[in-house]
């Protein structure tokens, strides 16, 4: 599904940059849009649509990175090559997390479901719990994120950064 190289190039290096600014910027989306209301009326339906351009970036940039690995072969191949890989494979799950959040926060919001539930402690209650979900799962993606892209920026560096 992603392309190996792009004008020659390895795709990964370069698809990456695209979902390392991307990613956060939904996740920061989400969470303005769970805590503060006037970005939550200007962001709309930028919100679940960032997420969701999120979340091919980082299968592209997955897809990318498994195309080189397997272009280098057993050469490319170190420890911290593995360590960068598994951490990738954990995020589709967040970005995954993130598109659900984000769509649910929309839809809580913009059909303004809390005043539509009955009891007012159940309402508080919910609304609260919607808003931490999305705030925790933006700030897991985000910290995931800078996980893996320490992890890779150590493996390409080799011993330099020890």
């Amino acid at each position: 599904m992603a392309p190996d190289t792009i004008n020659g190039l390895p795709a990964h290096p370069l698809i990456v940059h695209a979902t390392v600014v991307l990613v956060p910027l939904a996740a920061l989306a989400v969470i303005l849009h769970a805590l503060w209301p006037a970005a939550r009326r200007r962001l709309g339906a930028a919100t679940p649509v960032l997420a969701v351009v999120g979340l091919v970036l980082t299968w592209l940039t997955i897809g990318a990175g498994e195309a080189l690995a397997h272009d280098l072969g057993p050469a490319g191949k170190s420890p911290a090559v593995e360590r960068h890989e598994h951490l990738a494979e954990q995020l589709p799950p967040w970005a995954i997390a993130l598109v659900v959040v984000a769509v649910g926060e929309w839809l809580w919001f913009r059909y303004d479901v809390p005043s539509r539930i009955s009891r007012h402690t159940t309402r508080r209650g919910v609304d609260v719990a919607v808003r931490v979900v999305s705030c925790v799962v933006a700030v897991g993606l985000t910290v995931m994120l800078v996980r893996v892209g320490d992890a890779g920026a150590r493996a390409t560096s080799g011993g330099l950064l020890g």
